[in-house]
């Protein structure tokens, strides 16, 4: 540019004469015109360059968005004032969800004409000159946006704001942006002015009314401020209410009030500073009228109306009855999650990127509650009303039976305030299809009314025993390290500073086989053999991560943690998931409880897709099976082969109980289902309340109480007549009773002797009984062990196989087994024990004399104390808890109960609920 400036003056100093000066100034000037030109020229193509790059981008934003019909955005645009329907697996209908919003859709005759004109002059001046959108606004903002300069318009037309509320979410990503202009137009060219504002006026959010209740339409702002219709508003009215959408919690003239004691009670109050909403209502008289759509004798007028005497009194909310209180808030809560993910992956987000960030979490959350909340979504889920209803009247009728209820004091751990507590023993139950995971029905607590806590999915406890065959005897077997007869040490013994007792601080004092080990829930073995699987280098924990259950490496390294000795604890739906897995013949199904969910246009927006994952060979599920069907005809759940109602044949189950009687469990499977029932106290208040020493007893007639219910109910969902047939590669080997290896000879003090007098069959799936020998044939045997037992096997009486108490207990080894849920039966069952290893054959040989009965049961027992800190103080997200001592001593107790008739279900309450709360109300 200097050089051509230069060439210019300098070809005017050569000038000589006049024709000399018009051709150089003619020359001059046509080089500047060109220069003008160039750079018009070169502006235009930048300036196209620009467009067609910002064309491309929008289009790729849009180009994966589904082009809905006339028909589907009509419906959208008219939905409104309408929450979710949560619907029961045929159908019938759970419940609406509580509207954020309160509201009534009228037509736009049926609203005041100030009240129209209000609207367009303060929102959008343009309304009927645009084709749903203004380039110049848009523009606008994305200049404001992205340079920070200017006001912050959003430039968007009520075209647009009537999209977003209707058919959009509330994100702010670029992407809704573009689908948001994409849409405005087709709205615009579908629809007639007349009927977008109506959807406009009907959908756009007003603030609070007198009840403190958030209101949406004109109609419900001026029944909620002004106690009249929309039709009957007058100008100030009309401008006030109009100003109200740009920040409605701010203009409102009302508070909104939750009542603290139980969050149920909603009120309004006067604000004490309305001027803010005053100074709005002047601005949008002001528009009107430079518009011309009110004189200046209208203006002067309204400015001049005096609107707070015209404010309606504040007043008490009306409450709403909840009938299935625990499955709305499930409902709500999954439901919630379900659409968090899909807003995330709708933004390329990661969910799992939006649980590590709080604000983000947040911001989905507020998304997906507010669409949950104001838009007409259908909940289909898999909970079958009747069987919902059957087992939680069994729950109800029983609850005054399952222990003490204790009343005192505590402090709330959100107002820090002291409050009367009332703690009940609690229950969480699940009734699981094994094949399906579908979650026919549960049990979330024995009082919705007093905690919204669900005890079933929310609370994580210690599972004691009930965690033995998942972590520690199905990959044994499923390693060939056992056989359901290999025999396990039941003796004094410690572990550094970890020594495991059985139930009641006792030691069974002999070898015990794997089956009666969990017959009949005995400590000591379990950790041998736990304690083995590591030595051979086995990790349970890809066995129960499969299941659905992730534990810390830290756990997994302490050897409690096969007595339930958890940091945290487990669920009851993941407990039954888990144990479902040998129903299943070793593969997982992923529970779940939301079928799918509709949009209002009736579009499948979620549809659940199984998930299966390989977790045992059947070979081991059916051995597990097979040892786990003793538990209820001889073992720690005998009670149940007399108090089912139904064949107990195909029945196999374990039961579980954490330290101190804290929690007690017991799951039991057929082919068709599994049914988990844990009971214990919340201890929210950083109380101790254990449970009864009978506790087992009481849970499994609680149990049995709603199978019997269920199966009375719908017989198919048990399948209890299906055998579980043993698959081929399952061995079964004749082995000796008391040594579980084949029979031979061992040479005792000198002599060779053959030990064959007692056999039984034993179940492998890989590997094989060992050879007879003198020494190691039992896990966890020490020499001292060994000798004990053939010093008696021999005829010595030396106290092998007497129950040893350690501690203070003053309780018989028969009182002990009888509270362990043992020996109650005496043979008495209508099951018919097809187990093939309970068959005992006697050889009438022997080569030297001996006690002919040298494995004789003398007691039962199931405790000990585990390393971990063992969970069971009803610890949930958002609830307080009372972490249990730094153990997990393993208890089975038994015990009777009568019942209590009420007839209902316990989870009705009357008013407003906050999902997935976890205090107490009392």
């Amino acid at each position: 540019m200097k050089n051509l400036w230069n060439s210019i003056v300098n070809s005017f100093k050569s000038i000589k004469s006049w024709s000399d000066f018009a051709k150089k100034a003619n020359l001059t000037i046509e080089v500047i015109r060109r220069i003008i030109l160039y750079s018009i020229a070169g502006i235009l193509i930048l300036l196209s360059l620009a467009i067609g790059l910002g064309t491309g981008y929008v289009s790729a934003l849009t180009s994966q968005v589904e082009v809905p019909t006339k028909q589907e955005m009509k419906s959208e645009l008219q939905d409104v004032n309408n929450s979710a329907t949560l619907y029961f697996s045929d159908g019938s209908k759970v419940d609406n969800l509580q509207k954020d919003l309160q509201g009534k859709k009228i037509s736009l005759s049926e609203m005041s004409p100030y009240l129209k004109k209000a609207i367009v002059a303060t929102e959008d001046s343009d309304f009927y000159r645009h084709k749903g959108v203004v380039p110049k606004s848009i523009f606008r903002a994305i200049i404001s946006d992205v340079t920070g300069i200017g006001a912050q318009t959003g430039g968007s037309t009520l075209t647009q704001q009537t999209v977003k509320m209707q058919m959009l979410s509330s994100e702010t990503t670029w992407k809704r942006k573009a689908v948001e202009i994409f849409l405005a137009m087709r709205v615009d060219k579908y629809f007639s002015k007349e009927e977008i504002l109506e959807d406009y006026l009907n959908a756009a959010t007003f603030g609070a009314n007198n009840k403190g209740q958030n209101i949406q339409g004109v109609q419900a702002a001026a029944k909620g401020l002004f106690g009249k219709n929309a039709s009957d508003l007058n100008i100030a009215e009309s401008a006030f209410i109009a100003g109200l959408p740009q920040s409605p919690s701010v203009y409102t003239p009302y508070n909104r009030v939750v009542s603290e004691t139980n969050g149920t009670t909603q009120r309004g109050t006067f604000k004490e500073d309305m001027s803010l909403g005053m100074k709005r209502k002047d601005i949008v008289l002001y528009r009107m009228y430079r518009d011309k759509q009110i004189t200046e004798a209208q203006y002067n007028s309204a400015k001049k109306f005096d609107l707070k005497k015209d404010f309606l009194k504040p007043a008490k909310a009306s409450s709403k009855e909840i009938k299935y209180g625990y499955i709305y808030n499930l409902l709500t809560e999954q439901t919630r999650t379900i659409l968090m993910k899909r807003l995330a992956k709708s933004d390329g987000v990661k969910y799992s990127d939006v649980k590590k960030d709080k604000n983000l979490y947040e911001r989905y959350y507020t998304q997906a509650n507010t669409e949950l909340h104001n838009k007409n979504y259908k909940i289909h889920s898999t909970i079958d009303k009747k069987l919902y209803v059957a087992m939680n009247e069994q729950a109800q009728q029983f609850k005054g039976n399952l222990g003490t209820t204790h009343t005192g004091s505590g402090t709330d751990a959100n107002t820090g305030k002291t409050v009367k507590v009332s703690e009940p023993v609690q229950n969480g139950s699940v009734l699981l299809d094994n094949k399906t995971g579908q979650v026919l029905s549960f049990v979330g607590g024995v009082n919705f009314k007093k905690s919204q806590l669900n005890h079933a999915f929310s609370t994580q406890r210690s599972p004691g025993s009930s965690i033995k065959p998942l972590i520690t005897f199905a990959p044994a077997i499923e390693n060939g390290l056992i056989g359901s007869q290999t025999m396990l040490a039941d003796f004094k013994t410690s572990f550094k500073k970890y020594a495991p007792t059985d139930y009641g601080e006792t030691i069974q004092n002999r070898f015990v086989s794997a089956r009666e080990t969990l017959e009949e829930s005995y400590n000591i073995p379990s950790v041998n053999l736990y304690n083995y699987l590591r030595q051979q280098g086995v990790s349970s924990k890809k066995y129960m991560s499969k299941m659905g259950i992730d534990l810390s490496n830290k756990e997994y390294n302490q050897l409690g943690i096969t007595l339930g000795g958890t940091e945290n604890g487990v669920t009851v739906l993941q407990q039954a998931s888990a144990f479902s897995t040998f129903a299943n013949k070793g593969v997982h199904v992923d529970p779940y409880v939301v079928k799918s969910i509709t949009d209002p246009t009736g579009k499948t927006v979620y549809k659940h897709k199984g998930s299966k994952t390989r977790v045992f060979s059947k070979q081991t599920s059916y051995i597990i099976k097979n040892m786990l069907h003793g538990v209820v005809t001889k073992g720690t759940a005998s009670a149940l082969s007399y108090e089912a109602n139904f064949n107990t044949k195909n029945l196999f189950g374990k039961t579980g109980t954490s330290n101190n009687y804290r929690d007690n469990w017991f799951i039991g499977s057929t082919d068709g289902m599994t049914l988990a029932s844990w009971i214990g106290y919340d201890n929210f208040y950083h109380d101790n309340y254990n449970l009864a020493s009978n506790s087992t007893d009481i849970n499994q007639e609680l149990w049995s109480r709603m199978a019997n219910s269920l199966y009375e109910e719908d017989k198919s969902v048990f399948n209890v007549n299906k055998s579980f047939k043993k698959p081929s590669g399952v061995k079964s080997y004749k082995v000796d009773k008391e040594t579980g290896t084949y029979t031979g000879s061992i040479e005792y003090n000198g002599i060779t002797t053959k030990v064959n007098q007692h056999t039984t069959n034993s179940l492998y799936y890989k590997g094989r009984p060992e050879a007879m020998s003198y020494n190691n044939f039992a896990i966890g045997g020490k020499s001292k062990n060994y000798k004990l037992f053939w010093d008696h096997y021999f005829g010595r009486s030396n106290g092998y196989s007497v129950v040893k108490q350690l501690g203070e207990n003053t309780k018989s080894a028969n009182e002990l087994a009888n509270e362990n849920g043992s020996g109650r039966t005496s043979g008495f069952s209508n099951s018919t024990n097809s187990n093939e290893s309970s068959e005992v054959t006697t050889s009438s040989t022997t080569t030297r004399s001996r006690t002919t009965n040298s494995s004789t049961t003398s007691g039962t027992t199931e405790t000990g104390t585990g390393s971990g800190t063992g969970s069971g103080s009803g610890s949930s997200s958002g609830s307080s808890s009372n972490s249990n001592s730094n153990s997990s001593t393993e208890l089975e107790t038994g015990g009777s109960s009568s019942q209590e008739s009420s007839g209902s279900t316990g989870d009705t309450v009357t008013g407003n609920i906050e999902t997935g709360t976890g205090s107490t109300e009392n």
